[in-house]
């Protein structure tokens, strides 16, 4: 008895598309969002540069909502970071639990990584990245399915956050790593490097990637340190005759 063969199940983007419901006339994010829906089954590498390129479109439109500048200068991580920043993710219920606030955010935080490496699998993969040997094979319907999702689920949490909540109230501006030599170096004196497989990461990057708000007290408190201790030797300097 021969079976009947059928089509192949067509992917969606759910999360994103439920996002178009809450943003009237969002005509270049609707075609993004199709544009990576055909390209997961038929192009791989063309659906790592359409993932990429609709978490940008997201994070802008919600800077942009939110009254915050966009520079096109500033990469996709730090873009994503920039918009994580200027939405709240809690309800009015919860905004005083602080360490449900923080675990929340932590979990935010995780997708930093995510984006990451979908920019890095544009780079490396992608159909409109840095020219390839004619012989390179491309990644397949799983990579593209996974960044895919992922992207997803960035873009549609960002997204109902910043429409279910009021513009939080003004927030500092977020530390930059690079900003922090000093104190990244003390942090990678006192711990060991963080290894997996043949990888070695600094210590001060991973807590700055993984758990960011972990990072800024951990730092201002390192400030407060190195201010008491200039303040000490201040105050025991020999004052210089007038």
């Amino acid at each position: 008895m021969s079976q009947v063969q059928r089509a192949p199940h067509r992917f969606a983007m759910q999360g994103s598309r439920e996002i178009l419901a809450l943003t009237a006339g969002a005509v270049h994010i609707e075609q993004q969002i199709k544009a990576l829906e055909d390209a997961v089954g038929t192009n791989a590498s063309l659906a790592f540069d359409h993932a990429k390129a609709l978490i940008e479109s997201v994070c802008k439109t919600i800077l942009r909502d939110r009254g915050q500048a966009v520079s096109n200068e500033d990469d996709l991580p730090k873009l994503f970071g920039n918009t994580l920043d200027q939405i709240r993710v809690l309800p009015d219920a919860h905004t005083a639990d602080r360490e449900t606030g923080r675990s929340i955010r932590k979990t935010a935080g995780a997708l930093y990584t995510v984006v990451q490496g979908i920019c890095e699998l544009r780079n490396r993969q992608g159909f409109a990245s840095h020219g390839k040997l004619a012989e390179t094979q491309p990644l397949e319907i799983v990579q593209a399915e996974l960044v895919a999702r992922s992207a997803d689920a960035v873009v549609s949490f960002l997204f109902k956050a910043h429409r279910s909540y009021a513009v939080p109230a003004a927030r500092p501006k977020r530390v930059e790593y690079i900003d922090n030599q000093g104190f990244n170096t003390s942090v990678d004196d006192s711990h060991e490097p963080i290894k997996i497989f043949s990888l070695s990461y600094r210590p001060s990057e991973v807590l700055y990637n993984v758990d960011y708000e972990a990072y800024v007290e951990s730092l201002n408190s390192y400030l407060s340190q190195e201010q008491e201790t200039d303040d000490e030797t201040a105050a025991g300097s020999p004052k210089v005759p007038a």
